[in-house]
């Protein structure tokens, strides 16, 4: 394997590598947040399982197991975005080893390195569109100030 022997060929091969780093960092923030998002999920459904476990069993909790079905649900769709965050960071990688390699090698990978940097940003839309549903479905489980206890009075 040949590598480049000039300095200006390297420095080169590092801005090309350098350019997906930025990709890398907007992944990075949001695996941050949607992981904020799993442990308030996580912590919310313990709460609703004590509450259950210690409901008389003449209370059938109907509301606190749907609210639970929805976290269930909430927390696969984030679970979901994680991972395709990680795939997405792993192409992304992946990516930047490539550049790297092709420009300072004589091996060419520039199609590699093509078809890993549409995977990665695939994987981030898909994250993203993960994203959209969890929020969404969290949204609509709010009541917005309605009073469930005045109505029934």
């Amino acid at each position: 394997m040949f590598f480049a022997p000039d300095l200006d060929t390297v420095t080169h091969g590092i801005q090309l590598a350098v350019a997906p780093v930025f990709l890398l960092t907007a992944v990075a923030g949001m695996i941050g947040s949607v992981a904020g998002r799993l442990a308030r999920i996580i912590d919310r459904a313990r709460v609703l399982e004590d509450r259950i476990d210690a409901a008389p069993d003449s209370d059938p909790m109907t509301v606190a197991f749907k609210e639970l079905k929805q976290l269930r649900l909430r927390g696969r769709l984030v679970n979901t975005c994680i991972a395709l965050l990680t795939f997405c960071a792993i192409m992304i990688g992946m990516n930047i080893v490539t550049l790297f390699l092709g420009e300072t090698t004589e091996i060419e990978m520039f199609r590699l390195a093509t078809v890993l940097f549409l995977a990665g940003v695939s994987f981030f839309l898909l994250a993203l569109l993960c994203f959209l549903a969890e929020t969404l479905i969290a949204t609509r489980m709010l009541k917005f100030g309605r009073n469930t206890r005045a109505r029934s009075l």
